[in-house]
């Protein structure tokens, strides 16, 4: 597995993580997919506090036992639970942050955390407060760096610009190429890993299996179309999924994707595009091609 430098951070990610919010509740089937991940290379675990409720948390808390020292540990907060009420509220205030990274440590039983992320982010937030928040916690050794996990290419801007952030999770798979025309570029620049999130797209790229619906600006037609010209670049060493993984780790902003696994199979098939081959600067231009730039619109 090939390990990559997180942004300025001293923090060498695999290039393949595992994004933990699809573990489930099965206690026993958790913990098995997580110790299989990091038994096959895979060192970057992500979760967080909003994910099931803080469970999440306590199921990767138990897999990482008598392991810390293999994993590079990253949870994210921002969201704060309302006693009497089913939903959450968005919170980025620094007094939320220094009482939830409290509650995360807790739940994953350990000391620090190598990654600590907002947990996304509006430009109505008191900015500078956030900031001060998660450099106080750097700064006590809580955390060994942070970042933000966002889609905004506004506030991405602004953190970029206000903050000593190493990574910003983003949403980039093949169907969804927002990040390359405004995100993408600017983090690049200023030397902030992007950690790749949806990189199959919900399963619409996933192997023998069929999308049902339309995802984002394509149309279900036009998934099935694209689907099918896909197909001209799998082979016997790269499947469909394995494509789609290594066309978000094709770009050289990107440092690591974090394709979620609920099944020993799918961890397996995610694992295995570590070792598919690379995709060639032509290949990379077919698809894009093949495929839709877009640009945020609603999200900004």
């Amino acid at each position: 597995m090939r390990m990559n430098r997180l942004g300025s951070s001293e923090l060498m990610v695999s290039e393949i993580g595992l994004g933990c919010m699809s573990l489930g509740t099965d206690e026993r089937k958790a913990i098995a997919l997580v110790h299989e991940a990091l038994d096959r290379g895979i060192n970057l675990l992500d979760t967080a506090d909003l994910y099931d409720n803080g469970h999440n948390e306590e199921l990767v808390g138990k897999a990482i036992q008598g392991c810390r020292d293999r994993v590079m540990l990253a949870t994210k907060a921002g969201n704060r639970r309302v006693a009497g009420q089913e939903s959450w509220v968005w919170d980025p205030s620094k007094q939320h942050i220094k009482s939830a990274v409290k509650a995360s440590l807790s739940r994953l039983k350990t000391d620090y955390i190598d990654l600590y992320q907002l947990h996304g982010g509006t430009l109505d937030d008191p900015i500078d407060e956030t900031i001060e928040a998660f450099e106080e916690l750097k700064q006590e050794g809580v955390i060994r760096y942070y970042g933000i996990s966002s889609i905004r290419p506004n506030v991405i801007r602004e953190y970029v610009a206000r903050s000593s952030i190493v990574s910003v999770m983003n949403q980039y798979s093949i169907v969804d190429r927002r990040a390359e025309e405004e995100v993408l570029p600017l983090l690049q620049k200023h030397g902030i890993s992007v950690i790749a999130r949806g990189p199959v797209a919900s399963g619409v790229l996933a192997d023998n299996r069929e999308p049902t619906k339309r995802y984002l600006d394509y149309e279900l037609v036009e998934l099935q179309s694209l689907r099918e010209q896909l197909q001209t670049l799998v082979t016997d060493e790269r499947s469909l999924s394995q494509l789609a993984i290594r066309y978000s780790l094709s770009h050289p902003a990107v440092a690591t994707v974090i394709p979620g696994a609920s099944s020993r199979e799918q961890l397996l098939q995610n694992i295995e595009a570590a070792n598919a081959p690379v995709l060639t600067e032509e290949e990379v231009q077919v698809i894009r091609r093949m495929s839709k730039l877009s640009r945020y619109e609603l999200h900004r």
